[in-house]
């Protein structure tokens, strides 16, 4: 990557479809530095002895935006970016249009599209345990989850994205779908 051009790649996509393990893959192998909309609000459930689950992070963000702004969290990230040292940066979670409103019109922005079928999500969601919730969720709960507000936008996000990864198959599948973007905009 060049140095005097900072790369700012954003996945949106459903929940297990693999975003996560993109932004660590390129923390790992290409130095980025990650920044997350759920960090911050790991942030407040930590600091409220709140228990760390998708019920809690909904909460804590539907408030958030509907007492400050839609956008607020948006701005946030977009300063914490633009105040970076680092080349290249990774945000993983982006859900709604508001989420990439300001880091669209940074220099460097690549929304990459990440997707992958529901059964596969499922079961990579309740194998990681990231969250307390997944771990006893059901499959027929895990679909209702897809009508929870922050669940309803991705796809309008998604359509605005200029690259797809599709994560059907292997880690090394996608690692190799990586490599190659990063081979694309170095």
């Amino acid at each position: 990557m060049t140095s005097s051009k900072k790369n700012i790649f954003v996945f949106v996509g459903p929940m297990g479809s693999g975003k996560d393990t993109c932004t660590g893959y390129l923390a790992e192998k290409y130095s980025a530095q990650i920044f997350s909309f759920t960090n911050m609000l790991k942030d407040v459930t930590d600091r409220f002895y709140l228990e760390f689950n998708r019920d809690n992070l909904i909460k804590i963000s539907e408030a958030i935006r509907n007492t400050f702004s839609e956008d607020i969290m948006a701005k946030t990230i977009a300063t914490d970016v633009a105040k970076s040292q680092a080349n290249m940066i990774t945000i993983g979670n982006a859900r709604r249009l508001a989420d990439i409103e300001y880091l669209s019109k940074m220099p460097g922005f690549v929304l990459i599209a990440i997707s992958a079928e529901m059964h596969i999500r499922y079961e990579r969601t309740k194998t990681r345990g990231e969250k307390a919730s997944y771990a006893t969720q059901t499959f027929e709960q895990f679909v209702a989850d897809h009508e929870r507000s922050t669940e309803l936008s991705i796809a309008e996000v998604a359509k605005q994205a200029t690259e797809q990864i599709d994560n059907n198959g292997t880690k090394e599948e996608l690692c190799t779908q990586l490599d190659n973007l990063m081979k694309k905009y170095s």
